[in-house]
């Protein structure tokens, strides 16, 4: 990211309210991204929406325009996308639409609309459970992940915005009611890291469906596709705002219990007395992000907000250095070869990294959020 002396220094002169150590992080950052893989993927789509949102709440365009260099050597003139293969079926890989259709808004280059209309268009032949929602991937038939919300539904919100949809908009609050009926833990209120609705994983409960743990990143996409499906929706579609801020309301009540001493979130947040679990970054500042974004909506209460500004800047205290976001849960999923049971101590196995874009796009968006409050 070419940072003009100027740029910069505005840039640490907004950060440094979160620590001195922000605005060189992000520099360096963005100067030295590379793409997460060839393909087209959801991890470069959260750090170019990280960006986004920076820019708009800094005002410095350096933000904007890393994300419109990157993404537009993907985007050919009739909207086709390099990396990108629908026909998998992966929900994953629609998460940049959003993106686009803010590239198109600023742009007004058609390309990007299009490039948002060949996600919609695999959004539209996407394999669903029996009971209506979409399938998480080709690969892996009749389940639901909590990731998957994240990835397809802000998308829909801003489609059924832009084009009064109502159509739209009823299926997105029918998914996730879907999953709220499903998914959800009536004894913690919180929700599965996944549900398969034939029974056929291992790792699903024969009753219930169910993955065995709660997982804290799972969470945290969760909270974050509520959100941003409330502020995609805009002040239209009054009834749907408010159901899916219940769903917020409820799981953020259970949330908040089990932030730490340390204002964090734990990998298993029901397990803090468990040996190996952990405060992780990703997640709490996912979790952070959906507080203060809850509130700067009126959808939570102020209380929420200030949680979410402690849990940022609890995270940048202990996991932030001006090179390094360390503390980051590198990946985990279920079922696949080798088997992935959801159990504890699978968990526990995965990796803890350092500046994995899961985590780093989420710094940007908490960073975004809480820049708005203290501003």
């Amino acid at each position: 990211m070419n940072v003009t002396t100027r740029g910069y220094l505005a840039l640490e002169q907004q950060c440094s309210v979160f620590g001195a150590q922000v605005a060189p992080f992000l520099q360096r950052y963005l100067a030295q991204w590379r793409n997460y893989k060839p393909a087209w993927t959801y991890e470069d789509g959260c750090v170019w929406k990280g960006s986004l949102d920076l820019a708009c709440v800094t005002g410095l365009r350096h933000f904007s325009d890393f994300v419109y260099r990157e993404a537009s050597v993907k985007i050919a003139a009739d909207g086709s996308i390099s990396g990108y293969a629908p026909d998998e079926f992966n929900i994953d890989n629609v998460n940049p639409g959003v993106v686009l259709l803010s590239l198109w808004q600023q742009s007004t280059e058609e390309r990007f609309h299009l490039a948002a209309g060949r996600h919609m268009a695999q959004l539209d032949r996407h394999p669903r459970t029996q009971s209506g929602g979409f399938w998480h991937k080709k690969i892996y038939p009749n389940q639901i992940w909590l990731d998957g919300l994240y990835m397809a539904q802000p998308l829909l919100c801003a489609r059924a915005r832009l084009d009064q949809d109502a159509v739209i908009a009823a299926d997105v609050l029918a998914q996730f009611r879907h999953v709220y009926r499903h998914l959800r833990d009536s004894n913690t209120g919180l929700l599965y890291h996944g549900w398969d609705e034939s029974r056929a994983e291992r790792w699903s409960d024969p009753a219930t469906g169910c993955s065995p743990n709660f997982w804290a990143r799972a969470l945290g996409w969760y909270v974050m596709a509520l959100v941003d499906c409330i502020g995609q929706l805009g002040d239209g579609f009054v009834p749907e705002r408010a159901e899916l801020g219940d769903f917020l309301r409820d799981v953020m009540l259970a949330l908040l219990k089990l932030q730490t001493a340390g204002r964090m979130w734990l990998q298993l947040p029901m397990l803090a007395d468990v040996v190996g679990n952990y405060e992780e970054s990703s997640a709490t500042l996912m979790i952070a992000y959906a507080l203060m974004k809850g509130a700067r909506l009126g959808v939570l209460d102020p209380a929420s907000g200030a949680a979410g500004e402690s849990a940022l800047r609890a995270c940048v205290d202990r996991y932030l250095d001006d090179r390094q976001l360390k503390g980051i849960c590198g990946v985990a999923g279920l079922g696949n070869t080798p088997y992935r049971d959801g159990s504890v101590a699978y968990y526990f196995s995965e990796p803890i990294v350092a500046n994995d874009p899961k985590g780093v796009a989420a710094l940007m968006m908490a960073l975004a959020e809480g820049l708005q409050r203290t501003s």
